[in-house]
């Protein structure tokens, strides 16, 4: 059996789609919230992908079951620093409107992405 492509999964284009998205939001922030909770949120939402295509590229179906699970706390992770920004006022309302809907695809997306490891 061949490896999966992980640029074509859907979630693995989805995580992109929210890490792009945080990325514009972060880069307009003052220096000081960008260097501080920004870089975290930055840092957390690439996490998703990033551990989606590592899992890909592991050995055992474990391995990879391993790394989307990683990639889902890195989700939760994304959405504690999200609710962190907007209390600080770093997020206007229109703003978590456009990204609310992309996360909550993107939970059930990885847990059935992990269900499907290994059938």
């Amino acid at each position: 059996m061949g490896r999966l492509n992980f640029e074509k999964l859907e979630v693995y284009q989805l995580s992109e789609t929210v890490a792009d998205h945080v990325w514009e939001l972060v880069h307009k922030w003052p220096q000081f919230a960008k260097s501080s909770i920004g870089n975290q949120l930055v840092r957390s939402a690439d996490s998703i992908g990033a551990n989606i295509a590592e899992g890909v590229g592991q050995k055992t179906t474990g391995a990879n079951k391993y790394h989307v699970r990683i990639a889902r706390g890195a989700l939760y992770e994304t959405k504690h620093w999200l609710r962190g920004a907007y209390r600080r006022d770093l997020l206007s309302d229109e703003q978590v409107a456009e990204l609310k809907p992309l996360l909550d695809e993107l939970a059930p997306r990885l847990n059935a992405y992990l269900n499907s490891i290994g059938r």
